[in-house]
Parts: C-alpha cells; structure tokens; sequence
C-alpha cells in the first residue's frame, strides 16, 4: 500500500516535460555562468559549427589548388560567402541541421547536405560533388574537435587559469615577509613565511600551465583507412600527402602523416594529462589553503548578504575551496578516463573514442569552475598575522635545528665541547615546549665562540624563516 507522500510524488508534474528544457547536469544549471565560454567551443551546437568550418575550408583549398580537373578557382566573392555559411550558423541553422540529422541518422552527412543546400544561392550548385570530396567522417571529425580543443583550452582554460594565477602571485607577494610556523607531518617545523608557501604553488603552477602553452594540436585528412585510396582513384597524379599537409596546417594544426582512419589522439591525452596534472596540484591548494582557514592563519572577509550556515549564524565557511576540490576531482576523473579511452582503437576504428570525446567540454568545464571558485576564494582571504605570530612564538623549540647545526659548525671549527649537538637538542626539545628562557639558558652553557653565541642568543622563531621571503618574491 503507497504512503500518501509516496502517492503524492507519484502524481508530481514530470520536469523532463518543462520548457524550456531543464538542465540535467550542474554545469548547464547552476554552474552555467562561469563555464558558458565553453559552449562557443565545445558543445554540440559548436562541434557542428566546426565540421561545417573544415568542410567549407577543404572545398575552398581543394577549388584552389586545382587538384581535379575543371575545378575553378574561386572568387574572393565565392570565398567569402562559403565562408557565411559557418559565421550565420545560429539557432536556426541548429534546428535545421538537428532536423536533417533526423532523417541522416549520421551527423557529418548531415553537415554535408546542410552546405550543398546553400550552394545554389552562393552560384557554386555545380560544385555540389565536391563536398565533402574524398573524405571519411573522421576526417571531419578529428579536425573540428583538434580546433574546438585548441580554441577552449587557449581562449577560455588559459585565461581563466591565468586570472587564478595573479590572484595567488598577489597573495604571494603580499605575505611574503609573514613569518610562520611550518608543520612537516603535522608537527611544529623549521619557519618559513606564508607568501613563501603560496608561492610554491605558484611555481609549481605556472609550469604547468606553460607546458599547455606549448602543446600541439595534430589533424589529419587522409581518407577511410589512412591510405588516401579514394583520393587517388580520383585524382592520381596529385600530391596528396602535401594537399593534406597543407590544408591541416592551414587550419592552425600540426599535421599527423600517418594514421588509421582515426587521427590516434594521443596530443588529446598529452594535454588531459598536463591539466590533470595542473587540477591535482590546485587541489593540494585548495586543502592547504582550507587548513590554514582552520587553524586560523586565514580571515574570510564575509560576503554581504551571504549567509554561512542556516543554523549557525557565526560562520563564513570556506565554500569556494571545497566547491573546487570536488569539481578538480569530477574534471580528473573525466580526464583520466579520456587519456585512457582515446589513445586505443580496435583495428582501424571503433566508436568508442566518439562517444567519450562528447565528454570533453565536461571533463574541461568542472576545471573551468574550480579555477573560478578559487579565484573568488582567494579574493576573500585576509592574512591573520596576529594568530599566525602567536602560533610561532608558541613553538620556540624549533630553534632547535638552528642550534645543532651551529654547533656542529662550531666544531668544525675547532670550539671544543660541541660533541653529539643533535643528541643533546633531542634531549632538550623532542616532544617537548621550550620557551625562549630556557632556550637562551641553554646555549649559553654550550660554550660556543662568542660570534655564534650572540648571534644564537638573538634568534627568534620569526627570524627563523632563512631566505623564504627572498625565494617567495623570486620565484612566486
């Protein structure tokens, strides 16, 4: 027997029903203002746009280097109204695509028929034939996607990253000379100052982002099996290699020779890993920073109007940090995933590079979003000296290591009494608090030479931090 609550979800209005269409996933819901750049790039509506981009470009290069005979060259006229037809694709050339596709059941045939419609009214109907001239779908496809994923990755992943990258350069450079507490497996360590370990991330950031900077993008247009077969059945005495060669490098790509009928993807899982790569370190980011949030080494500067908890009206929770921890781990699981899918193919094709490839605006998208909660996140922080100088000076055993390592100097030297130093600071400091008294009391019963005597007894746990303001600033 249905509970009345079960009955009554059972009578629910179905939302897969709504207009317009309610999204299923977060990225096209609630998340959709800071990953909507990827959608120009990455969608299907922008995968479409693109196939139609290196259909019309391969019938302008095909027209214009003559490779069949009585082909014309085209007019600058002809050019550029080929050229219309992928700048006026909008909402109405999506549906009438999206319907042809219907009655297709296959999308870049679909893309072929939607450009010979509109070579009657460019003048060109003749020329219908040589859409999609000697071409497998593959050719289309793996080009659309190579100038789609150079395009988000450069117009959108890049920028987004770099903004991240100030932020925390700014952060950097701001708390370079705070000194603070290192904790080395959770315990009290040798000092370093907050902007030094900011910067290490930074560092570590930055280079991954210039190995994305570099990376290639590859494509290939060499017909059904990579043999270019159909090509010169055709055309027999053109130089097909070079045709191809050329046109992909037209297109901003680096030209693949040699191929099955897919290009192998492996730049795809080059770069999936490098972002990976660049996510897993932002997350050890984002852990650190949520730590010090803790423990109190960062105030979040409240958000007017936001509220923390809905029960506990005190709190500023550390949203942002958490909400890009999740979204790093949703992008590297989608990016593992396609590194591992895409470098395979049974033979000389199988599909299931197709369908994982519809996930790479996804795997990219949850990145995007990390980046902007992180940069939101780090605009919030403001850096608690007070509770971070009140941590250190709690913690003067760690002067410790400075000690045995002068007295280690020290008989080196010849001072003599500087037997077992690190023996003798174990028995004085290990599990142990040692407050400033006792630690001046201490060395100065070593009997050190009086240069490193004074200068030992004038060291503090803030002075401890070595050259960390120096590193920070140099290399933040």
């Amino acid at each position: 027997m249905l509970t009345s609550a079960h009955s009554a979800a059972q009578n629910r209005v179905s939302l897969a029903d709504a207009e317009p269409t309610i999204a299923l996933g977060a990225l096209d819901g609630r998340y959709r203002p800071a990953v909507a750049p990827l959608v120009d790039h990455l969608s299907e509506a922008a995968l479409n746009r693109n196939r139609i981009h290196i259909e019309v470009e391969w019938f302008i290069h095909l027209c214009q280097q003559q490779v069949l005979p009585g082909l014309p060259r085209l007019t600058d006229e002809d050019i550029e109204g080929l050229r219309g037809i992928v700048t006026a694709f909008g909402p109405e050339e999506i549906a009438e695509l999206g319907a042809i596709e219907a009655q297709t059941v296959h999308d870049v045939k679909a893309v072929e028929y939607f450009i010979a419609r509109r070579l009657d009214g460019l003048g060109l109907g003749e020329l219908k034939p040589l859409v999609h001239f000697a071409c497998t779908s593959e050719d289309i496809n793996n080009l659309s996607y190579a100038v789609g994923i150079r395009d988000a990755v450069q117009q959108v992943w890049l920028p987004a990253a770099a903004a991240m990258l100030e932020g925390l350069s700014a952060l950097a450079e701001h708390a370079a000379d705070v000194p603070m507490l290192s904790r080395t497996h959770g315990q009290p360590a040798t000092p370093s100052t907050l902007g030094k370990e900011i910067a290490v991330f930074v560092h570590r950031l930055g280079r991954q982002v210039r190995r994305i900077e570099q990376q290639e993008y590859l494509g290939k247009i060499n017909g059904a099996t990579g043999t270019y077969a159909a090509h010169l059945a055709a055309a027999p005495d053109a130089d097909w290699p070079s045709i191809a060669e050329s046109f992909v490098e037209k297109l901003g790509l680096s030209f693949n020779p040699l191929t099955t009928q897919i290009e192998s993807h492996d730049f795809q899982a080059e770069i999936y890993a490098d972002i990976a790569r660049f996510n897993r370190i932002l997350h050890g980011l984002c852990v650190d920073v949520w730590s010090y949030i803790s423990i109190g080494f960062f105030k979040q500067i409240p958000v007017a109007g936001a509220t923390g908890s809905s029960t506990m009206p005190h709190k500023v929770n550390p949203i942002r940090f958490e909400n890009a921890e999740a979204n790093l781990e949703i992008s590297n699981a989608l990016l593992d995933a396609l590194g591992a899918t895409l470098v395979e193919s049974r033979w000389q094709r199988d599909l299931t590079d197709s369908s994982g490839q519809r996930n790479i605006g996804t795997a990219l998208g949850h990145s995007v979003l990390a980046l902007s909660n992180v940069t939101k996140g780090l605009k919030q922080l403001d850096v608690a000296e007070q509770t971070i100088a009140a941590d250190l000076d709690a913690n003067w055993e760690v002067l410790g290591e400075a000690i045995q390592t002068v007295m280690r100097a020290e008989a080196i030297a010849g001072t003599p009494g500087m037997e077992d130093p690190y023996e003798r600071l174990k028995e004085l400091t290990r599990g142990r608090r040692v407050d400033a008294e006792k630690l001046q009391e201490f060395v100065g019963g070593l009997g050190l030479s009086p240069g490193a005597e004074a200068r030992l007894k004038s060291l503090t746990p803030a002075e401890y931090t070595g050259l960390a303001a120096h590193l920070a600033r140099r290399f933040g």
